[in-house]
C-alpha cells in the first residue's frame, strides 16, 4: 500500500500573518520532506478561492519535481470539466518529463464548483462536461494523433498532441465522492479509483467500491488494474491526545465555515469524536493508532492500494505538518508494511 499526502495549498488558512509567497515556499518544503521521508506520492488539488493557492496545480508540481527525486506527483483532483483535456495532457506530460516519469493525474468533476462560472461553464452540464472531457483525455493519452468531435469543444482532425509523457501510459485516476454512476464509470473504463471519504464511517462506501469492481470485471479488466485509493482528512502526532489537541480547533473552525456556505450545522466535539472513532473517516491520532485505522479502512473496503492524508486545512502550523510527515515516514509506513 502506498501512503502519501494530498494538499489544497491551504496553509494560509487560520494564519493571517503568512503571505502567499511564504506559504508556497513552505508547501514546497513539505513536498521535499515527504520525498525524503519515503512517502509514496504528493497530490495537489484545485480550487479558485482566496484561502487556497492551488488554482494551477501543475505549476506547483513542476516546481516540486525539480526539488525531489523519488516521490510521485499528482493532481488531487484536477477539475477536468472546466479545462481543456488536450492542455491538461500536455501540462502533465511536461511534468512527467521534468520529473522523469513520476507524474500522475487524478481527475474529477469537483465538489467545489467555483471553477464553473469562472471559466464560463454551466453547472447544469456538470456530468455531461466531465463525461465528454474524460473520454477525450484518455484518447489523447493513448494516441499520438487524435480525431475527435464533441459538444463542448471544437473538433480535432488527426492532430498530434505533444509532448508525449515519458511513461508509456500516464496514470489517470478517477476521483469520486458518493455517486454510484461515478464508481461504475471508473470500473467500466478500467481506471484506478480515488475515493474521497470526508465524513461518516468509511465502511459505508463498500457497496460503491463493489459496484466499481463489478463493473470493471464485466468490462474485462483484471483485479490488478482495478486499484482503489482512499483520500481522507488526517493528521499524525506523537500521541493520540496531542493529535486531537492540535487538529480539532482548526478543523471545527473550517468545517463550521464551510457549513454556513453549504447548509450544514456547526461542528461539535461530539461529532468530531464520532469521526475519530475506529470506524470514523478522520484518520487522526498517534502513529500506531493511525496505521491500524488505515488497515481497518482497507479491510472494510475490500483492500486499498493507496491512502492519502489531507491535513493542511485545519490551521496546523508548518512545523506541525512537517512533524506529521516525518512520523508517517518513520512509523506509520513501516507499521503498515509489516502488518501486510
Amino acid at each position: 500500500m502506498e501512503i502519501g499526502i494530498d494538499s489544497f495549498a491551504s496553509a494560509m488558512y487560520g494564519n493571517d500573518m503568512l503571505n502567499a509567497a511564504d506559504a508556497m515556499e513552505q508547501l514546497l518544503h513539505r513536498i521535499v520532506a515527504a520525498d525524503e521521508s519515503g512517502l509514496g506520492f504528493f497530490g495537489i488539488g484545485e480550487h479558485h478561492k482566496k484561502e487556497f493557492l492551488d488554482s494551477a496545480p501543475d505549476v506547483i508540481l513542476a516546481a516540486a519535481a525539480a526539488r525531489t527525486r523519488q516521490i510521485r506527483l499528482s493532481s488531487a483532483v484536477k477539475v477536468l470539466s472546466t479545462d481543456d483535456p488536450v492542455r491538461v495532457y500536455q501540462s502533465f506530460a511536461t511534468l512527467d518529463l521534468i520529473s522523469r516519469g513520476r507524474a500522475e493525474l487524478v481527475v474529477g468533476r469537483g465538489s467545489s464548483v467555483e471553477a464553473y462560472p469562472l471559466f464560463g461553464f454551466d453547472l447544469k452540464d456538470y456530468d455531461a462536461l466531465f463525461t465528454e472531457k474524460l473520454h477525450l483525455l484518455l484518447q489523447v493519452r493513448d494516441n499520438e494523433f487524435t480525431t475527435w468531435a464533441g459538444r463542448f469543444r471544437p473538433p480535432i482532425s488527426n492532430q498530434p498532441v505533444y509532448p508525449r509523457a515519458l511513461q508509456e501510459k500516464l496514470p489517470v485516476w478517477l476521483g469520486v465522492g458518493g455517486t454510484p454512476e461515478s464508481f461504475i464509470r471508473a470500473g467500466s473504463l478500467g481506471l484506478p479509483l480515488m475515493v474521497a471519504v470526508i465524513g461518516g464511517e468509511t465502511e459505508r462506501f463498500r457497496p460503491l467500491v463493489d459496484l466499481y469492481r463489478e463493473a470493471g470485471y464485466k468490462a474485462g479488466f483484471t483485479p490488478e488494474q482495478l486499484k482503489v485509493g482512499l483520500h481522507s482528512p488526517g493528521y499524525v502526532a506523537v500521541s493520540g491526545e496531542q493529535a486531537i489537541a492540535d487538529y480539532f480547533p482548526g478543523y471545527a473552525e473550517l468545517w463550521t465555515k464551510l457549513g454556513k456556505e453549504r447548509g450544514w450545522p456547526p461542528v461539535t466535539r461530539a461529532q468530531f469524536n464520532y469521526l475519530t472513532a475506529p470506524k470514523g473517516s478522520l484518520v487522526v491520532g498517534g502513529p500506531e493508532e493511525v496505521a491500524e485505522k488505515i488497515l481497518r479502512h482497507s479491510k472494510a473496503l475490500g483492500g486499498i492500494e493507496r491512502f492519502a492524508f489531507q491535513m493542511d486545512n485545519a490551521g496546523l502550523s508548518h512545523q506541525q505538518l512537517l512533524q506529521s510527515i516525518e512520523l508517517i515516514g518513520a512509523r506509520v509506513i513501516p507499521f503498515i508494511k509489516q502488518a501486510l
